[in-house]
């Protein structure tokens, strides 16, 4: 039943916010922002109020269409919603009763790197940066001016390469990031200063990367899984796949990473893997 709710659109990505009521998502041919909301979703397969079912169960955040990747920051009570498109970063917060909804907060167009990814920091507690990835590199944006600038340009790879994540590290007053792309993760502030000597390396091309609440890192590769430390870059696990495949990250719920396999055709398959104690794995 719940599979007949999202079967006839396409998701290109997904995050549940409980504490919100709402479900949000980049989906369909247009690649448009959509919140859900829980109860309606909820109430689609329990059909036990009949209030609820006559209500319009979604809304567009603003009129935004060819969404590239969205990012939900929170910062104290302030939730920020930071989206990346064909050639802009446009950033929203979220507005309580009785509004309900992510309101427009600032824009940012005509950037001289289309971004591919995209954050938010906030330095110190006063000062908001978005953080973006393009074919060239990593950015920065000051919300207060609008300035973009370069944070880190990896020249000792020829050509365009592929960002996979960014990652503001904790207790970092919101200054220290770890980038990831290719093969690699390097530590540097929010100026772009190099700070730590170590270079993350993976021992495959990852397809995907993603930060997880245990502080820890995990890469899909093709022939495995890999789990280092944020702080250290040093590998924590490794699960091999029975089969190559691609597999690109989706959610982490509680102690579960949820995960897709890339097919061709548009289809994919859901795994889930349960991360116990000294990263031993399941799924």
């Amino acid at each position: 039943m719940v599979y007949s709710l999202i079967s006839r659109r396409r998701f290109q990505q997904m995050d549940v916010l409980e504490g919100l009521n709402v479900l949000i998502t980049i989906s369909g041919k247009k690649n448009k922002l959509r919140l859900y909301y829980l109860s309606w979703l909820r109430n689609k397969i329990l059909h036990n109020d009949p209030e609820v079912e006559k209500r319009q169960g979604w809304t567009s955040v603003g009129d935004l269409e060819g969404c590239v990747h969205y990012k939900v920051v929170r910062y104290e009570k302030i939730k920020f919603l930071v989206i990346a498109l064909k050639n802009a970063v446009e950033v929203y917060a979220w507005a309580p009763k009785p509004y309900h909804k992510f309101m427009a907060f600032k824009s940012f167009r005509s950037l001289p790197q289309k971004p591919l990814s995209v954050d938010l920091t906030v330095e110190e507690g006063q000062r908001l940066k978005v953080i973006y990835g393009s074919v060239s590199g990593f950015h920065a944006i000051d919300v207060d001016s609008g300035t973009p600038y370069d944070l880190y340009l990896p020249t000792h790879i020829q050509g365009s390469i592929r960002p996979h994540a960014i990652i503001i590290l904790p207790n970092k007053a919101g200054t220290e990031v770890l980038v990831c792309y290719e093969d690699e993760g390097v530590y540097i502030d929010t100026y772009g200063r190099i700070t730590k000597d170590t270079v993350l390396q993976w021992g495959e091309m990852p397809t995907s990367v993603a930060y997880l609440q245990s502080n820890q890192v995990m890469g899909w590769g093709e022939k495995a899984i890999e789990l280092r430390s944020a702080s250290t870059g040093n590998l924590e696990g490794v699960f091999m796949h029975k089969k190559a495949q691609k597999l690109k990250f989706l959610c982490e719920r509680n102690d579960k990473v949820f995960f897709a396999s890339v097919l061709s055709g548009g289809s994919s398959q859901i795994y889930f893997m349960t991360l116990g104690q000294n990263s031993l794995f399941s799924w």
